[in-house]
């Protein structure tokens, strides 16, 4: 769309080529608010609903797509009536709720007819591998043929960077290192590798990508957004979307559909708290964090998740003037919005009233995978009393007309099933085509913070190389968490190369690389590989950005050998460095590189040169520097020790 248009929503995008994301836009795009917003801002959004001050009603309720037609097509919009119209109460109800799948067998899905079957992080087949995805997600999708109206689940999963719950998938590096990369064609290119595996397995939904600019690196989900402005958010969110969904959602075999989350204010809670309050106003809202969901729509997105997140004390699954009035109405978002896991619970006192305060706010599928059944009853109940059959029936026609586009309403479904499934899955999933493009990925994405002396790149022909530090041979730190599990874990969790073993295979044959130092002289060069072990959101929430003493120790020990050291930091954030910033002769950021760690050695030893960039300020080494952060760039407080942008070269 043009800028005009945009700018009528009340957003202005600033035009950015890509070399100039980091600096150029670092500051949040201006928010331009026109009269007739200002004043609904000033009647609804401060006009909570009585007996629930956490929640905002719309100004209407949602009953019927935007003016847009050009997503869903009008095509799918009039299947989606035609199937609504047959359905009784409780099958729309069942099509608003996605159940877990270790909640539910597949023997149980065509008497319930839920819209969809999620797999959490480890939640997967007994044996963990393509094959047995493929054949575990085909058993539910027969089955959800075999209900009244053969309507098929959507089948949900995470591949936040791969399909990272399988093992032997190709895991990239997560959204901050492509953030560094800045190049929205990479993303799409891995974002189109992730859907050709995810659909390998016969999942047809990921929630991916995540689209807010995190603002605070103490924030345990820093590692899953692309930076901290607003301009690359959203050009890297976009992307993200072209390459998971394809040219349109539903055209090819390995069209998946995209989930933008977390809609919205996830990225700027107080003190990078998940699931924190925001504290903006209006305009700030519009500046920092809708210009990606802009973008998001614009690339015909198919899905939203809402953010655990509040607004000034408003809580946004209940949140009715900016899931409905903001981005169903003024963004022409028809897609449908999915809420967080369990996240109604936490409306208020009683599962029902929150459930209706959440529907009627917006939310068309409600994700509470424990409660099974009870979901679906508990929806129907709340009709017509205390939801309307018209908000019920808008939700299931955007549920509909998406599973339409994605050809699932019409005979067979465009992924592989059953045997087909398992087949195509060993052909697609962990392939050599898509680790080479995922070690491409690391090399562009690593960020030379220091180099004294040219100690980089290093000679492959150096007598000894010692590699220490607790990164250095740890597949599962440097992926991170949505590997395999959740929160990921240490060790060989999954199918990939360390960076040590890449190290290995890239010196000559005459080099010795020794993991410690043994006391047989100074080594040619030392390579310290540390910085943080695996978590996700809430868990990896942080006071601290300090590297662990452990890891200082490391360096100085190396640093007092004589030999000169290179520090490579694998990290989902900006870390304060403290005194290695000084002992280091040099400092590469390799953020979560994922399972090609071989594309660290490219860059340690000059097959690629590095082209990273920083896609966030790095807080300055200071006895301040924690109290300091946020460190944004544009803002007034900011005194960065690395500046947004900020990349060596050789």
């Amino acid at each position: 769309m043009t800028a005009a248009p945009r700018a009528r929503r009340g957003i202005v995008l600033r035009g950015c080529g890509m070399l100039a994301l980091w600096a150029a836009c670092a500051r949040p795009a201006p928010a331009t608010v026109d009269s007739r917003s200002a004043a609904r801002a000033t009647d609804v959004l401060f006009q909570v609903i009585p007996g629930h001050p956490a929640c905002v009603a719309p100004s209407t309720p949602s009953t019927a797509f935007s003016g847009r037609d050009d997503f869903p097509s009008p095509a799918c919009r009039a299947r989606a009536a035609q199937f609504q119209a047959r359905m009784t109460l409780r099958e729309k109800a069942a099509q608003m709720v996605q159940l877990g799948r270790d909640q539910v067998r597949p023997d149980e899905i065509a008497a319930l007819s839920p819209g969809s079957i999620l797999s959490g992080g480890g939640s997967g087949p007994p044996i963990n591998d393509a094959a047995h995805w493929a054949a575990m997600v085909a058993d539910y999708h027969a089955a959800s043929r075999r209900s009244r109206l053969g309507i098929p689940i959507l089948y949900g999963a995470d591949a936040v960077h791969g399909h990272g719950n399988v093992r032997g998938a190709v895991i990239f590096p997560h959204p901050i290192g492509l953030g560094a990369a800045g190049d929205p064609d990479l993303v799409q290119r891995i974002a189109r590798a992730t859907a050709e595996e995810v659909a390998a397995t016969g999942i047809d939904w990921t929630f991916a990508p995540l689209i807010a600019p995190a603002r605070d690196a103490r924030w345990g989900r820093t590692y899953e957004s692309f930076g901290e402005t607003p301009a690359l958010a959203a050009e890297m969110g976009a992307a993200a979307i072209r390459g998971l969904q394809g040219p349109r959602l539903g055209q090819g075999p390995a069209s998946i559909l995209a989930c933008a989350k977390h809609f919205l204010g996830d990225g700027a809670t107080r003190l990078g708290v998940n699931a924190g309050d925001v504290d903006l106003d209006e305009a700030g809202m519009r500046a920092l964090l809708l210009p990606a969901y802009v973008r998001a729509v614009d690339a015909h997105v198919g899905s939203v998740m809402a953010s655990y997140s509040s607004v000034r004390g408003v809580r946004m699954h209940c949140n009715g003037r900016w899931l409905t009035d903001v981005l169903k109405r003024e963004l022409g978002f028809n897609g449908f919005v999915v809420s967080d896991w369990e996240a109604v619970e936490e409306i208020a006192p009683g599962y029902d009233t929150g459930l209706a305060l959440s529907i009627n706010a917006g939310i068309d599928m409600v994700m509470h995978p424990k409660i099974a059944a009870g979901a679906i009853d508990a929806i129907a109940r709340l009709v017509p009393e205390r939801v309307s059959e018209a908000r019920v029936d808008d939700a299931v026609r955007r549920i509909l007309a998406i599973k339409c586009e994605l050809g699932l309403l019409d005979g067979e479904p465009s992924s592989p099933a059953g045997e087909s499934a398992a087949a195509a899955s060993g052909a697609a999933v962990g392939s050599e085509a898509h680790r080479r493009l995922a070690r491409e990925a690391v090399r562009r994405s690593l960020v030379v913070l220091k180099n004294r002396n040219a100690t980089l790149p290093l000679r492959r022909d150096l007598r000894a190389l010692v590699v220490v530090g607790r990164n250095a041979s740890d597949l599962g730190n440097q992926c991170g968490g949505w590997t395999i599990d959740w929160q990921g874990a240490s060790g060989p969790i999954t199918v990939g190369t360390t960076i040590q073993e890449g190290i290995q295979r890239a010196v000559g044959a005459r080099t010795r690389v020794a993991a410690a130092l043994d006391g047989g002289g100074v080594p040619g060069a030392i390579i310290a590989v540390i910085g943080e072990t695996p978590y996700a959101e809430t868990a990896g929430d942080r006071k601290s950005l300090d590297l662990e003493p452990a890891d200082v120790e490391v360096v100085r020990r190396a640093k007092a050998s004589g030999a000169p050291v290179v520090v490579v930091v694998v990290t989902g954030r900006p870390l304060v460095l403290g005194p290695v910033a000084d002992l280091a002769d040099a400092i590469v950021v390799a953020w979560l590189p994922g399972s090609e760690g071989a594309g660290v050695a490219d860059v340690l030893f000059g097959d690629a040169h590095p082209t990273g960039r920083l896609p966030h300020d790095w807080p300055r080494v200071s006895p301040r520097s924690t109290a300091s952060i946020p460190v944004n760039a544009g803002e007034a407080a900011a005194d960065p020790l690395f500046p947004l942008g900020f990349g060596l070269r050789y």
